[in-house]
């Protein structure tokens, strides 16, 4: 069971001082310290753990932001940045002796750019917003995740967010020009811009994704894209999970990059149909969902060429999009899939690991078997573009165990994702969820290297406590670090390919580190 930070039962007793002061920072609408009002801040996406704040502070401004920190930091108190909550690796579970800065109220778009392409944004403009806001000159935001409606463009940059197009467009790190950063102790700094590139170290790409452990992005600077003059999209079903997977490689390895190449199994395939009514194909075991965008001729020539290498795989079934209504409807049972796998079973565990795309037939093969040794049955919606994997475990928390088996289950299938050379995440972050895997990917010489960067920006190690790095403890006389890590390869895992990257050599012991 994942275990959240011991509070300092010290902070707890001030409790009452503390608020105090946080009214005299933001307005008394802005602050909430109500148990009941506070469940509300108790968890994100990942539900299955829940921890109520110290406090909630919603600023208004960039300065209320700044002077929140300065406090926090003056006082000696831990801080969780909070988007929209939609976070599905726990990264906005809150401490109890935290508070939370909920960024909400900063949701203005500050300017738009045509001219150089970009448009900033504060971080609590929508993902979809931006799009929106940019679509009537033919522009569009690329990144587009399952929760764009509702996700921040903070909360992107935080978890370095992807989507469905991430494939031909790239993650949030592919099209963010700039940020403005408030540091731990309330200075405001500004990496990057409206310009191509920055002269200096490469800090803007070690704040994208650090998941809120550095600081608090409070506006964004993103690049937008013109929309191609065309786009169409096939929905191929395949008989096996296999021929899908073979045709994804073949799609890639014939050198053709669609905008999105997205795959679902079959029980993600009838829970989509029956939420969203689009014509998916109820009898495929597997669902190709293919994205080509550019010219139309173009376009038309490269339907063709995927229809082919589809039919070559052994694809039972090929349509294609005839207008753009139809090919949002194609979309619309995709990026339903979380929301209606959710009617199959009272809770679902979202995993998220990432693989070579050559090894997705003997990875959803070893999905399949480990479903069957712990009881638990599974979906499976990806991106399979990139490898993405997002295996959805079903499982019920009322009944005794199954939380833990969901638990286990996932381990192993991201253990599994880094013994074939992949890697423990593609877009959910570590946050919580994959926290005490990380000795599994990374030695401990490259954990500490991590944490070393992690001090550069937050030395006292206030900053969304308890995620990312797994248990450390200092051992001051001897001036070593120890890790804990786990003991055992997975029962029934894959064989890491030799030379593949992957587990970190220290894993599966106590890993003792001279000082730097």
């Amino acid at each position: 069971m994942v275990s959240l930070p011991e509070p300092d039962p010290a902070i707890l007793a001030r409790r009452p001082q503390i608020v105090r002061a946080l009214r005299a920072i933001v307005p008394p609408e802005c602050l909430i310290e109500d148990a009941l009002q506070l469940a509300a801040y108790e968890t994100d996406a990942l539900t299955a753990y829940r921890q109520k704040p110290l406090a909630v502070a919603l600023p208004q401004t960039v300065e209320q932001v700044s002077d929140l920190l300065r406090f926090a930091h003056r006082e000696g108190l831990s801080i969780v940045a909070r988007g929209a909550g939609t976070s599905l690796s726990g990264g906005a579970v809150p401490a109890a002796d935290a508070i939370v800065i909920g960024l909400a109220k900063l949701s203005r778009i500050l300017a738009i750019d045509y001219e150089n392409r970009c448009v900033v944004a504060q971080c609590g403009v929508t993902n979809l917003a931006i799009s929106h806001a940019v679509a009537a000159r033919g522009f569009f935001y690329a990144p587009d995740p399952s929760s764009q409606v509702a996700c921040t463009i903070g909360g992107n940059v935080a978890e370095n967010s992807g989507g469905v197009h991430c494939l031909k467009y790239g993650l949030t790190t592919h099209n963010l020009l700039g940020v403005q950063l408030v540091l731990p102790d309330g200075e405001i700094v500004r990496l990057g811009g409206r310009h191509l590139d920055s002269g200096h170290y490469d800090l803007l790409g070690i704040v994208t994704g650090s998941e809120g452990l550095l600081g608090i992005v409070t506006e964004v600077t993103v690049r937008i894209l013109s929309r191609p003059p065309s786009a169409r999209a096939l929905l191929v079903g395949f008989a096996t999970t296999e021929g899908a997977g073979a045709c994804v490689a073949a799609i890639i390895a014939a050198g053709i990059v669609p905008a999105g190449l997205e795959m679902m199994d079959a029980p993600a395939i009838h829970a989509a149909e029956a939420f969203v009514h689009v014509g998916y194909p109820l009898e495929a075991e597997a669902l190709l969902i293919v994205e080509l965008d550019g010219p139309a001729a173009e376009v038309d020539y490269l339907l063709g060429r995927v229809s082919e290498l589809a039919r070559e795989h052994g694809a039972s079934s090929c349509k294609a999009s005839a207008s753009e209504t139809e090919r949002l409807a194609f979309w619309a049972g995709r990026k339903s899939a979380f929301p209606a796998v959710g009617r199959l079973s009272p809770d679902y565990y979202c995993m998220d690991g990432t693989i070579p795309r050559r090894e997705l037939p003997r990875v959803l093969r070893a999905i399949a078997q480990m479903s069957e040794r712990y009881g638990l049955r599974v979906a499976n919606v990806f991106h399979a573009g990139d490898g993405n994997l997002h295996p959805l475990i079903l499982y019920d928390a009322n009944q005794p165990g199954e939380l833990e088996r969901a638990e286990a289950f996932g381990a192993d299938i991201l253990r599994l994702c880094v013994d074939v050379g992949g890697v423990l995440t593609g877009e959910h972050g570590v946050g919580i969820e994959k926290r005490d895997l990380m000795p599994y990917q990374f030695t401990a010489v490259d954990l500490e290297v991590q944490r070393r960067v992690k001090a550069v920006f937050d030395p006292a190690a206030r900053f969304n406590p308890g995620k990312v790095f797994p248990s450390l403890h200092r051992c001051a006389e001897e001036g070593r670090m120890h890790v804990h890590s786990e003991a055992h390869r997975s029962a029934g895992a894959a064989e890491r390919p030799a030379g593949a990257p992957g587990r970190g050599e220290g894993a599966g012991r106590f890993a003792d580190l001279p000082r730097f």
